[in-house]
């Protein structure tokens, strides 16, 4: 491409003195180009997307998208500024776990174990596993619903099996490459959210109103459902497999030992900034539109009594239409398959990592034992929750709660290997991501502590 503008450069005039080329032609010859050219910048900006766009999509699962349907339903657009508050510290705080993983060339996991002990990193695995499982098992069932919307006569329990056998099939053996291509395409089902709130039409001076300006009400139930937006928004799962992720990136493109990793140029550090603030954006702004979504039509409606992402769906459709409710239940689907394997998936990261066992989605299963059996005892339990009678919200307080206790100490056990200069050399923390990773300690410990205290009688 370049070597065809420096020759049309050097023989246009010449050509030009030959052939009668005026000024009109050379605009019109100019046009394709600058197509092409926008066009290629599109496909380089895709290719640069990868991890976090993957990471910041599965944020927004079947149970992400209950909790802010909730906060629509029932609080109108009063939560709204939550997204375009938790953006820059996810984003921030994600981005971190992404330079830990490039800088030393090992997860998450990993890097704890071999700078803080094996104690924290057991207590911290335990209570990741157990609130993955929760979470796997309410987004499993989140999507059987989905699919009785679209097709009523389908059992909902040979659904759940479906998609359980399914998922852990393509896990384990589909290579990384393509389950890596799959996930990014997967991640732009979220548009359907997008989608459904503009055919909500919603009051858009409404919502410039409350998205600037933070408003809610004091209440058990307000700040409840405050701390569970921030678990499932700000969640320890989306820590380790961000970290784990760019390592099995930079494996795929055949740096198979640490220190080929650990060779990280100011290239990858911007392509991945690039990629994380771009895919936590996607996750917050779906946030917000499924909140305006469910505000527009259903708090307007006085429906507040939303427990599921399947009842905000069937909710939608008295009101903003059979389009709306297609695009809302599809969603849930889509964001199932693209979540689920990802909450299973950093649990073996950690599991793995902590154990010290070979782990990773680019090696085969008779190389990997240990890590895709937690992924195989993840799933079979998530699937056993959806049979035991547990309700789904309850499961998922509970694993908002556990969040809300392992997601501080994870957080501090980052910002310390971040800001530390012998562990990350020149891409440690500067003193701005450092303030803001403080903040989101701060938060994120007074959110769990509220959440248990909510819960009490």
């Amino acid at each position: 491409m370049k070597k065809n503008i420096i020759e049309r450069t050097i023989e246009a005039p010449a050509r030009g003195l030959q052939k009668g080329i005026d000024s009109s032609q050379k605009i019109a010859n100019s046009i394709p180009y600058s197509k092409n050219l926008s066009i290629q910048k599109a496909k380089d900006y895709w290719y640069t997307l990868g991890p976090g766009l993957t990471t910041g999509a599965s944020d927004d699962d079947p149970s992400g998208i209950a909790t802010y349907s909730q906060a629509g339903a029932q609080y109108g657009f009063k939560l709204l500024w939550l997204a375009g508050f938790t953006f820059p510290l996810m984003a921030v705080i994600q981005e971190m776990c992404a330079r830990i993983g490039l800088a030393t060339g090992k997860g998450l996991a990993s890097n704890i174990r071999a700078h803080f002990g094996k104690r924290i990193l057991y207590l911290s695995t335990i209570f990741l596993f157990a609130a993955n499982t929760f979470n796997i098992g309410a987004d499993i069932g989140a999507m059987a619903n989905a699919l009785q919307l679209l097709r009523p006569s389908l059992n909902f329990g040979l659904l759940v099996v479906l998609f359980t056998l399914f998922i852990i099939v393509v896990q384990i053996f589909t290579p990384y490459a393509r389950y890596a291509k799959y996930l990014k395409w997967l991640a732009l089902i979220l548009v359907t959210y997008i989608l459904s709130a503009i055919l909500a039409k919603p009051d858009w001076h409404t919502i410039l109103k409350h998205s600037i300006i933070p408003t809610f009400t004091i209440s058990k139930n307000s700040i409840l459902l405050i701390c569970a937006v921030l678990g499932t928004t700000i969640t320890p799962y989306l820590f380790f497999w961000q970290t784990s992720q760019e390592v099995e990136d930079e494996i795929a493109a055949g740096q198979t030992t640490i220190a080929q990793r650990k060779e990280t140029s100011k290239q990858d550090i911007r392509s991945m900034r690039i990629d994380v603030w771009s895919g936590m954006f996607l996750s917050n702004v779906v946030m917000f539109f499924i909140i305006a979504a469910c505000a527009s039509v259903l708090f307007t409606h006085g429906i507040t009594d939303i427990n599921t992402a399947s009842q905000a769906a069937e909710a939608l459709r008295p009101f903003a239409g059979n389009l709306s409710f297609w695009l809302f239940a599809i969603g849930i689907l889509g964001v199932g398959l693209l979540a689920i394997p990802v909450l299973a998936g950093s649990s073996a990261y950690a599991i793995s990592e902590t154990l010290g066992k070979k782990q990773g989605l680019s090696k085969k299963l008779r190389q990997a034992y240990s890590f895709y059996g937690v992924i195989i005892i993840s799933m079979l339990i998530g699937l056993g929750i959806n049979f035991i009678g547990l309700n789904p919200i309850k499961a998922l307080i509970y694993s908002a709660v556990l969040n809300g206790i392992v997601a501080p100490i994870i957080l501090v056990l980052i910002l310390i290997m971040a800001r530390n200069h012998k562990i990350m050399g020149e891409w440690k923390n500067g003193k701005i991501s450092a303030s803001f990773g403080w903040i989101l300690v701060l938060l994120m410990t007074v959110s769990g502590i509220a959440a248990i205290y909510s819960m009490i009688p």
